[in-house]
C-alpha cells in the first residue's frame, strides 16, 4: 500500500486562505470533490492587515480538526498542510498551536540559506516540509545544484515530500506575468521547469507543476498539463475546485502506457517492440515504475474507438 505522504497521493493541491471560515468543511465533509491535498495559506493569499484574523481563524480550525481526529482519525482526509508567511511565523505556528491534524507546512521563498532556520523547529515536530522554489535563486542552475546535493545529505531530506515550483513569484522575479493565451512553458518558465527537473529528478525529488491562473480556459490547462506530465511533475497547485476535475484527469494513466510499464517491469528481453515503439527495460524502468505508482493513485484510462475515455480501475487490469 502507497503510504499517505507519498507525493502521488498530492494530486490537485488546492490553496485556500487562511481567513476562509469553511476548511474545516472541506476537510471533513468532502465538500470540495476529488480534493486530495490543500494549502491553508497564511502569505501571498493574505493581506497584512488580514494577518491576525487569519491567525484567530486558523486557531479555531486546528482546535476543531483535532477533536475529529481524535474521534474518527485523518486517514480519509485530503493531505493538510500550511503555508506560513516567514520563517518566524511558522516557529511561532509549532511552539503556539495544535498542529497534530496537519501533515506538514509549505516552505515560502526558500533557499539553501533559510534551510537551518526552518529545519532548527521542523525536526522536533513531525511535520513534513514542501519547499517553494520562488525566488531569484531559482534561476541560477548552480545554486540549484548546490541546493539539491544539500538537501539529499541533511536529515531533513526525510521530511521532503515535493519541492514545489512556484510559478508567479518566478515571473514576478523577470517582470512577467504570463500571457493569456500561452502555457506557462512558452516563457522564461519553460526553461526554469526543465532546469529545476534536470537538476531535481535526477536526484530522486519529486517536484509539483505552477498554478494555471487562467481558470476558464481549459484548452491552456490542458494544454499546460500535457507538458506538466511530460517533465514528469507529480501534482498541480490550484487555485479553485474547477481546475481539480482536470488535473486529476491529467494525472491518469494511458491504458497503452500502463500495458508497456508492465511489459517493461516483466521482460527479460533487452529490447522490444510495443505498440508501434521501442521499449527498452534498462532506461524505461524508471519510467515504468513511475507509471504503476500513478495508476496506482488515480486510475487507468481507455481511449475506446469512438474516441471516448473510460476509466478502467485497477482490479480489472492484469
Amino acid at each position: 500500500m502507497m503510504k499517505r505522504l507519498s507525493p502521488w497521493n498530492l494530486g490537485a493541491t488546492l490553496y485556500m486562505p487562511a481567513t476562509r471560515t469553511d476548511i474545516a468543511e472541506a476537510i471533513l465533509n468532502v465538500k470540495v470533490e476529488g480534493l486530495r491535498s490543500l494549502v491553508i495559506c497564511l502569505e501571498d493569499a493574505v493581506s497584512e492587515e488580514d494577518v491576525p484574523s487569519a491567525l484567530s481563524n486558523l486557531q479555531v480550525l486546528l482546535d476543531i480538526l483535532a477533536k475529529a481526529k481524535a474521534t474518527d482519525g485523518s486517514s480519509h482526509w485530503p493531505l493538510v498542510f500550511i503555508r506560513p508567511r516567514d520563517v518566524e511565523m511558522g516557529a511561532r505556528l509549532t511552539q503556539t498551536m495544535n498542529l497534530s491534524p496537519v501533515d506538514g507546512l509549505v516552505l515560502p521563498k526558500f533557499t539553501l540559506a533559510s534551510l537551518p532556520a526552518w529545519w532548527e523547529f521542523i525536526q522536533h515536530t513531525h511535520l513534513c516540509m514542501m519547499p517553494t522554489l520562488e525566488t531569484e535563486e531559482v534561476f541560477d542552475v548552480e545554486q540549484m545544484r548546490q541546493l539539491a546535493v544539500s538537501l539529499l545529505d541533511h536529515p531533513c531530506h526525510q521530511r521532503l515530500i515535493a519541492l514545489r515550483i512556484g510559478g508567479n513569484d518566478l515571473m514576478n522575479v523577470v517582470a512577467l506575468r504570463r500571457p493569456r493565451h500561452l502555457t506557462l512553458y512558452d516563457g522564461p518558465m519553460g526553461y526554469v521547469i526543465k532546469m529545476l527537473v534536470s537538476v531535481f529528478a535526477t536526484r530522486g525529488f519529486a517536484l509539483t507543476a505552477p498554478v494555471c491562473e487562467h481558470i476558464d480556459d481549459h484548452d491552456i490547462m490542458d494544454k499546460e498539463l500535457a507538458l506538466d506530465m511530460a517533465h514528469g511533475l507529480v501534482g498541480k497547485t490550484a487555485i479553485h475546485p474547477n481546475q481539480i476535475s482536470k488535473i486529476e484527469a491529467a494525472l491518469r494513466v494511458s491504458d497503452n502506457d500502463y500495458a508497456d510499464a508492465l511489459r517493461i517491469l516483466n521482460s527479460s528481453q533487452a529490447v522490444f517492440k510495443s505498440l508501434g515503439a521501442m521499449c527498452e527495460p534498462a532506461t524505461h524502468r524508471r519510467w515504468a515504475s513511475a507509471v504503476l505508482e500513478r495508476a496506482q493513485v488515480y486510475g487507468i484510462i481507455s481511449e475506446r474507438e469512438n474516441g471516448g475515455i473510460v476509466r478502467v480501475p485497477l482490479s480489472q487490469q492484469s
